[in-house]
C-alpha cells in the first residue's frame, strides 16, 4: 500500500477497518482474529469494491500455481470464515455477495481510505478515519462535504434502516463506555472524554432510562473488558461503546450498542458533522440510541434532545478542556478549569454550559477551602444564575445554584426546591441526588438523605466520592458501624482516595477507637498533600486522644494558613473544639458564619460539636442559620 507522510492507508466499511498493509482487521474498538486466507479474500474484494472477483482470480491469489489442493473446498472455507468474522450471511449479504458459479463481489459502502496515524493501530483500536470525499455514501463528489449540517450515515447494522431493529428488546438501563480517541494524539484525550460525557448527559435526560454517570464509566478507560462483563458489573442491560475522531474542521462519532443479556451487537452507526455542529451531532447520536432501545421518551425530553444549536468550535474545545480539569477536583485543576470556561464564554457569550462549569469550579474551590468561601460562592452563584438565564431547563445549572443556596445563602427551602427541579429535569444526574442528600443530612432528615445517596450510587456505582458520602450520611445519623461498612466499600474502589480516610478516621473517633482514628487521619493528611481540611481533623483527633502538644503544633500551622486565607474558619473551629477551647472555637464559628464557610451547613448534625452543643452561643448560631429543629 502507498505510504503517505509516515502513515498508511486503511479501508473502512461499517464498523470495520482493514489495514491491507499489515493484514489487520478491526471492529470498532477491538481487533478481529482472521486467518491469512480469509483475509486475502477480503483484501481482494476491498481493492475492487463493487466489481466481480472471479473464483479463478482468488485461486491465483491464494494458492501457488503448483499447489495441489481442493481449491473449491478451500475457498468455501475461507469465505465462510470471512463471513463469520464480519457477521455476514450468504442469504442476506451486507458485505460479500455470491455470484453463483462465477465469484464474489464486495457490496458494502467503503467509507474512507485516507492516511492513518500508525499510533492508532498500535493500540488495537480501529484506524482513524479522516473524511475522504471519494467514498461518502450520499455521493462520490468532493463538494458534498460543504453541505452544512449533512449527516453522513456510514454504517447501519440492519440493512441500512434508520429505524429500531425489530428484534431488539426494550433496554431500561445503559452505560456509555469511554469513546476511543482515534486521532493518534494523546493530547486529544480530553476531546474524546468530553464527547463521552456529553453523550451521557444527553441520554440522562430521559426519565425512563437509567444511565450510569461519567465517573463510573471512566474507570473502564483503556481496559479491554468485554461489554457484557462491564454491563454485569454496572448492573445495566445495554452498553454503548465507540470512538471519536476529530479531523480538521469535522468530527465523527462511531457508536455500537451491545445487548448485555445476549452479548449481541444490536446497532452500530457513524455520524459526522462540522465542529460547529457538535452539539447537534451529540443529540443525534443520543436520539438514535434511545429509538433503538425502545425507551419511552416524553415530548418534552424529545424536544430537549432535538437541539439545533451551533457553537463556536474554539469555545466548545475550551469548554471540554474546562470539564476535563474540573473532573480532577484538585486546586490546580479547578483553577485551570476556570480559565478554560472563561475563554469559552469570551468566544461564545451565550454558552450556558460554560457558565455552569464556571460555577462548579468556584463551588469546589470554596467547599474545600482552597480560596475564601464568600468570594468564591458569590462568583459561583452569579455564574449559575447566568446559566439558568440562558437555559432554564438545564438540570446541571439548577443543581449548582441549589448547592450555592445551601452552602452560601443557607436558604434551605430554595436549595431543596432547586434540587427537586434538577432531578425532575434530569433524574439521572448523580450529583443532584448526591448534593441533595447533603442538604437532607444537614437538616437531620437522615433516612431521606441515605435514600438519595443510594440513588446517586445506583447512577454512579464506581464513584469513590459518592460511595464515601453514603457512609457520611450514616455517620451523621450516628449509625457508625454501617458508616464503616460503606467506607470500606469505597476503599476497595480507591485505597488512595483521601476523603474516605478522612471520614473513616472521624467515625473511628466517635466510636472511641482513637488509635485507629489517628492512623486513618494521618494517612488522609499524607495522601492529600497536607490539605487544611485534613490537618484540622487530625488536630481535633490528637486533642481528643490526649496528644495536646501534637494538636497545638497543627493548630499553629493552621493559623498560619488561615492568615493567608488558605483554610476554612469552620475547620479552625473544629480544631479548637477538640482542644476544648470554647471561646476560640466560637470566635472561629462566628467568622465561619460571616465568611459563609464551606461545610458550615453541617453544624447542627456534626458529632464533633457535641461537646459545645449545650452552650447558649451554639443555640444562637443554629437559630440564626434557621436550621429545622
Amino acid at each position: 500500500m502507498e505510504r503517505v507522510g509516515g502513515s498508511r492507508r486503511v479501508l473502512h466499511f461499517g464498523p470495520f477497518a482493514a489495514d491491507l498493509e499489515t493484514g489487520s482487521l478491526y471492529k470498532l474498538t477491538r481487533r478481529v482474529k482472521l486467518q491469512e486466507q480469509p483475509y486475502q479474500v477480503l483484501a481482494a474484494l476491498l481493492e475492487r469494491p463493487g466489481e466481480l472477483i472471479t473464483r479463478e482470480e482468488l485461486r491465483q491469489r491464494l494458492w501457488a500455481a503448483n499447489s495441489f489442493v481442493d481449491f473449491d473446498h478451500g475457498l468455501n472455507i475461507a469465505i465462510n470464515k470471512l463471513r463469520e468474522a464480519l457477521g455476514d450471511s450468504a442469504e442476506e449479504p451486507r458485505y460479500i455477495q455470491t455470484v453463483p458459479r462465477r465469484g464474489y463481489r464486495f457490496i458494502g459502502v467503503l467509507q474512507s481510505d485516507e492516511p492513518l496515524n500508525e499510533a492508532a493501530l498500535r493500540t488495537d483500536t480501529p484506524a482513524a478515519r479522516p473524511v475522504n470525499t471519494r467514498h461518502i455514501f450520499y455521493a462520490g463528489v468532493a463538494g458534498v462535504l460543504a453541505l452544512a449540517g449533512a449527516l453522513v450515515l456510514v454504517l447501519t447494522r440492519y440493512h441500512g434502516s434508520s429505524h429500531a431493529n425489530p428484534e431488539s428488546r426494550r433496554i431500561e438501563s445503559i452505560a456509555v463506555l469511554p469513546l476511543r480517541n482515534l486521532s493518534g494524539d494523546s493530547e486529544q484525550e480530553y476531546f474524546a472524554d468530553g464527547m463521552t460525557e456529553a453523550l451521557i448527559t444527553d441520554l440522562a435526560q430521559i426519565r425512563a432510562l437509567r444511565v450510569i454517570s461519567r465517573t463510573s464509566v471512566m474507570r473502564y478507560k483503556g481496559l479491554n473488558k468485554p461489554p457484557p462483563e462491564i454491563a454485569q458489573e454496572l448492573h445495566v442491560e445495554g452498553v454503548v461503546e465507540g470512538s471519536v475522531l476529530r479531523s480538521g474542521g469535522r468530527v465523527r462519532i462511531t457508536a455500537q450498542l451491545v445487548d448485555a443479556a445476549s452479548a449481541k451487537d444490536l446497532w452500530a452507526r457513524s455520524y459526522e458533522r462540522e465542529l460547529r455542529d457538535v452539539l447537534i451531532l451529540q443529540s443525534e447520536v443520543a436520539s438514535a440510541i434511545a429509538d433503538e432501545i425502545r425507551v419511552k421518551i416524553t415530548p418534552q425530553e424529545r424536544n430537549r434532545l432535538a437541539t439545533n444549536r451551533v457553537v463556536d468550535p474554539a469555545a466548545h474545545e475550551n469548554y471540554i478542556k474546562g470539564r476535563f480539569y474540573w473532573n480532577k477536583r484538585t486546586e490546580e485543576g479547578l483553577k485551570r478549569g476556570i480559565d478554560y470556561f472563561r475563554q469559552a464564554i469570551d468566544l461564545e457569550p451565550s454558552y450556558a454550559e460554560a457558565y455552569d462549569g464556571l460555577a462548579d469550579c468556584w463551588m469546589g474551590l470554596a467547599w474545600y477551602g482552597y480560596v475564601p468561601s464568600k468570594d468564591a460562592f458569590s462568583r459561583a452563584k452569579a455564574a449559575a444564575t447566568r446559566a439558568l438565564e440562558l437555559n432554564g431547563l438545564m438540570a446541571e445549572a439548577q443543581t449548582s445554584l441549589a448547592f450555592v443556596n445551601a452552602n452560601y445563602d443557607y436558604d434551605w427551602k430554595a436549595a431543596e426546591d432547586g434540587y427537586r427541579r434538577a432531578i425532575a429535569l434530569n433524574p439521572n444526574y448523580a450529583n443532584a441526588h448526591h448534593w441533595y442528600a447533603d442538604l437532607l443530612s444537614a437538616m437531620g432528615r437522615h433516612e431521606e438523605a441515605i435514600a438519595e445517596s443510594k440513588r446517586a450510587r445506583d447512577l454512579d456505582p464506581l464513584s469513590p466520592i459518592i460511595n464515601t458520602w453514603l457512609g457520611w450520611r450514616y455517620q451523621f445519623a450516628r449509625q457508625y458501624d454501617q458508616a464503616i461498612v460503606e467506607y470500606r466499600k469505597a476503599l476497595d474502589l480507591d485505597p488512595s482516595f483521601p476523603p474516605v480516610h478522612l471520614v473513616l478516621g472521624q467515625t473511628y473517633e466517635q466510636k472511641g477507637m482513637l488509635k485507629e482514628a489517628t492512623v486513618e487521619l494521618e494517612q488522609a493528611v499524607n495522601l492529600s498533600g497536607n490539605g487544611a481540611i485534613y490537618l484540622a481533623s487530625l488536630a481535633h483527633a490528637y486533642a481528643v486522644a490526649g496528644r495536646r502538644t501534637d494538636a497545638l503544633q497543627l493548630i499553629r500551622r493552621l493559623e498560619r494558613l488561615a492568615a493567608a486565607q488558605q483554610v476554612s474558619s469552620y475547620d479552625m473551629a473544629l480544631a479548637f473544639v477538640g482542644m476544648d477551647d470554647k471561646d476560640y472555637a466560637f470566635s472561629w464559628l462566628e467568622r465561619a458564619a460571616s465568611d459563609h464557610a464551606g461545610r458550615l451547613m453541617f453544624l447542627n448534625v456534626e458529632p464533633r460539636f457535641d461537646s459545645v452543643r449545650s452552650d447558649p452561643r451554639f443555640g444562637e448560631l443554629v437559630r440564626r442559620l434557621k436550621f429545622s429543629s
